[in-house]
């Protein structure tokens, strides 16, 4: 985990001691208790209250009901705390309830809160053209481009980013993150009408730590959330999906994204965020076609080489107001991008090297440079390297020699 201090979340949900003030079912609270047990054998409060996240008198009250439903067998005491297991009719209804679910980890919020939780959370950006090129300063980024990301950024309403491949579209994309200075509270899952919905996920949320021992547990504090999607996307991923094994609801990408950026850009599903885009919300079904409202408070980028028209029609591309257009790199910044691959790759190089690979590079009826172009060329010349067993080197035959393995015959 990283460490974070300085900045806190502008949600700051205080620990609850009532079931009133949790806002999930108090049969949901009981289901969770005896499936934690059935995993754990003999419990403590104190134990209970760590590996659900809520505070010790909730967990006191579901064992004082439990123990009057004869479901539970003190064994001891330590302190002032209980040693108990499940009796056998505590095991019986465990093994029941874990037949539905087999959710036994911290208490889910209710969707009111992540309501709640997501709309004090919305992004509120302040940069400028020195703190964008802070932002980008490992790119290679004109004034131009970077006076038309810094309004865009700041709206936080989607972007299109078009154009010709190779030119850094999806590095400038990922790195918009780089701006948001602050951090969000992520609530592990989300309750909606007794069924469950895991939220958190350690491949999209990044966890930091804070002393602040007043926050309700059944939220953790993480790094403004980015996912990156491709051509792997599909409509499913875009709705809840019920793990039969388990009972549990993953929380579609949208939901994982809340508070962040999503990245993506399959044509298909373009249309799947013409409301979401617009009223920023959506909707999500379970499985027995129970249909609710969840924010939709996040940053869509879209990344792609295909124009805006042939990819989507006027009344999805009225709704995203920022098009950026990313071109092909000019004589100047081309030799740049060479200097900085150059020197990060510790190539040796002529002093006309930069020059010579532009014209490589716009042979055979090529007409537009490409930011990509230095770094492909160099991992080729490594990779040449390799294979004769000796270091990399950048001479004009060897260049040569590279951009015939790069570049297609006409």
């Amino acid at each position: 985990m990283a460490t974070y201090a300085p900045v806190r979340s502008a949600f700051q949900p205080a620990i609850p001691q009532t079931f009133p003030t949790l806002g999930v079912p108090e049969a949901l609270m009981l289901d969770l208790v005896l499936r934690r047990m059935l995993l754990e054998g003999q419990c403590t409060l104190a134990g209970l209250s760590r590996s659900l996240r809520v505070s010790v008198p909730i967990i006191d009250a579901v064992f004082r009901h439990m123990r009057a439903q004869q479901l539970v067998e003190v064994k001891g005491m330590n302190g002032n705390d209980y040693h108990f297991v499940l009796s056998m009719a505590g095991k019986q209804l465990a093994g029941e309830r874990f037949q539905v679910s087999q959710y036994a980890g911290a208490c889910p919020v209710s969707l009111n809160d992540y309501h709640s939780a997501t709309k004090q959370q919305s992004a509120k950006v302040h940069v400028d053209r020195k703190t964008l090129r802070n932002a980008f300063s490992d790119l290679v980024v004109g004034d131009r481009m970077l006076d038309q990301l810094g309004p865009a950024i700041i709206s936080q309403n989607s972007i299109f980013v078009y154009g010709p491949t190779g030119n850094g579209k999806t590095s400038l994309a990922e790195r918009m993150l780089r701006v948001y200075q602050d951090a969000v509270l992520i609530p592990y899952a989300v309750e909606v009408d007794n069924q469950i919905i895991s939220v958190y996920d350690p491949v999209v949320h990044h966890p930091m730590e804070h002393e602040d021992s007043d926050i309700d547990p059944r939220w953790l504090l993480c790094k403004r959330p980015c996912i990156v999607v491709g051509g792997e996307l599909i409509p499913s991923m875009l709705e809840l999906r019920l793990d039969e094994a388990s009972g549990i609801y993953a929380a579609p990408l949208q939901m994982k994204a809340n508070n962040g950026r999503q990245l993506m850009s399959p044509r298909d599903l373009l249309n799947r965020w013409i409301v979401p885009l617009d009223r920023r919300v959506d909707y999500l079904t379970l499985r027995y076609g129970v249909k609710f409202q969840i924010p939709f408070e996040l940053m869509v980028v879209f990344s792609t080489n295909l124009e805006p028209a042939d990819l989507a029609d006027e009344a999805f591309l009225r709704r995203i107001h920022n098009k950026i257009y990313v071109e092909a790199v000019d004589a100047p910044s081309f030799d740049q991008i060479f200097s900085r691959v150059v020197q990060a790759r510790n190539l040796e190089s002529e002093p006309d090297s930069a020059e010579y690979l532009r014209k490589l590079c716009l042979r055979e009826g090529r007409t537009e440079l490409r930011a990509c172009y230095p770094a492909d060329i160099c991992n080729i010349l490594n990779s040449i390297g390799r294979y004769e067993g000796r270091p990399p080197i950048m001479t004009k035959a060897e260049m040569e020699r590279a951009a015939a393995l790069y570049f297609a015959k006409g």
